[in-house]
């Protein structure tokens, strides 16, 4: 499968892995609980995995085991906690595994200890934070739902399915061209407007939430979506590699793909939690 994408065009296999992950992730959140938390973790664990492969160019050595044990937990706790099945209290297990971080690399006998405590800590925050508060929207009101979820999916797409043909279209200034300088202000501008329309419309089907809260959504979305793009983009440029990894052919890695989703999450959770 992997060699008949690799012969077709980038195009191509960006629509043809685009739509199986459409598939993949519609079905996973819609079906239950069970199989969006295993869609996640997945995607938690692949995702760290990916970031201390990505630093490792520079080399810096990352406490890979470590770091993957600390990230799922803590995606596994929140979920369970979310799901009434453990306690909060053990919640607070998650700092001191943390900082056992600390402890551990001092009997692993790597270069730049300091460097490496750093990225294994920001691996774990990076990546399986953000998917970890994503619990606290799917149980939003007490039980589980997935219209929050794959809403904040649908807009995600939308923002950037807006930005890429404005910006293809209309695109002339740049927006943060040091950093990306393929993105442009008109396509900013074309993917916040077809997100908030999205939010819009949703918010007439998917009730679970009022119609300021999509808006409220999507606006967040088209603002820290980009952002967690341009500082994906950033950290890349600062390793000096194009993409994150090849696991998704013609879309990069998981950090590539998800880079939106990771910065909007946190943002989007405070929003709803507040207002």
């Amino acid at each position: 499968m992997s060699k008949k994408l690799s012969s077709l065009s980038n195009l191509s296999q960006r629509i043809i892995v685009g739509v199986l992950g459409a598939v993949v992730f519609v079905g996973g959140i819609y079906y239950g609980e069970w199989t969006y938390f295993l869609l996640f973790l997945g995607l938690t664990l692949l995702g760290i995995h990916e970031f201390y492969t990505l630093v490792g160019v520079q080399g810096m050595r990352p406490n890979k085991p470590l770091g993957l044990l600390v990230g799922g937990v803590l995606f596994a706790s929140v979920f369970l906690v979310q799901k009434q099945i453990m306690p909060y209290e053990l919640l607070y297990l998650s700092l001191p595994l943390l900082f056992l971080v600390f402890i551990v690399e001092m009997y692993r006998k790597k270069p730049q200890p300091f460097t490496n405590v750093a990225f294994t800590i920001m691996g774990v925050v990076y990546v399986a934070g953000p998917f970890a508060l994503l619990h606290l929207l799917g149980y939003l009101h007490g039980e589980y739902s997935w219209q929050p979820i794959l809403g904040l999916m649908l807009l995600i797409w939308a923002a950037d399915t807006g930005a890429y043909i404005a910006g293809k279209n209309f695109g002339k200034h740049k927006l943060f061209e040091r950093i990306s300088p393929g993105k442009t202000w008109e396509g900013w501008i074309g993917g916040t407007v077809l997100a908030i329309l999205v939010g819009y419309v949703m918010s007439q089907f998917f009730i679970d939430l009022e119609v300021y809260q999509w808006v409220g959504m999507a606006v967040l979305v088209a603002v820290f979506g980009v952002l967690g793009d341009l500082a994906e983009s950033m950290l890349k440029r600062s390793l000096g590699v194009k993409d994150s990894g090849t696991l998704l052919p013609g879309h990069g890695g998981i950090l590539d793909r998800f880079d939106s989703l990771l910065m909007a999450i946190p943002f989007i959770v405070a929003f709803l939690e507040i207002f």
